[in-house]
């Protein structure tokens, strides 16, 4: 009987000390057959397939519009759900986020400033004088129409 246990004890430990070893192998498995596919004269096939990925990809570039912009009405809708997002930023501690949606914020500004002809420097400036540039050109969109912020 204490054999029986002693086996079965050795097992399980020999288990636990060998689980660690598979699960190695079976996530690093694409590495161990890419090395493998390699050794084996594989580089004329990869080189292939990254030939054809490009070409794809040049493919579907050519699908779109070349200047593709949204219209003034999507772009309204963008800029007051960024403005939103900007403004609530006391709740969000990311300043990476924050960056983010200030950056989408100008870029969309600049969109809707060149679909209406409007002459803005967002890309130019930095720190406060890009502060004073998007409060300028808030002026001027809000001049031309457009409503930024929602009532």
């Amino acid at each position: 009987m204490a054999i029986t246990h002693i086996a079965v004890l050795a097992t399980a430990l020999l288990a636990l000390l060998c689980l660690p070893c598979a699960v190695a192998v079976v996530v690093c498995a694409d590495e161990l057959v890419a090395r493998r596919f390699w050794s084996r004269g594989g580089r004329r096939d990869v080189r292939a397939l990254r030939c054809l990925e490009r070409e794809l990809s040049v493919a579907e570039l050519e699908l779109r519009p070349p200047d593709f912009e949204p219209s003034i009405d999507e772009l309204v809708a963008e800029l007051r759900r960024l403005d939103r997002q900007r403004r609530s930023s006391p709740t969000i501690d990311s300043v990476a986020w924050l960056t983010a949606v200030l950056r989408a914020y100008d870029q969309r500004l600049a969109m809707a400033s060149r679909s209406l002809g409007l002459t803005e420097h967002l890309a130019q400036l930095d720190g406060m004088d890009r502060e004073i540039e998007r409060v300028r050109v808030e002026g001027l969109l809000h001049a031309a129409g457009l409503r930024l912020r929602a009532a």
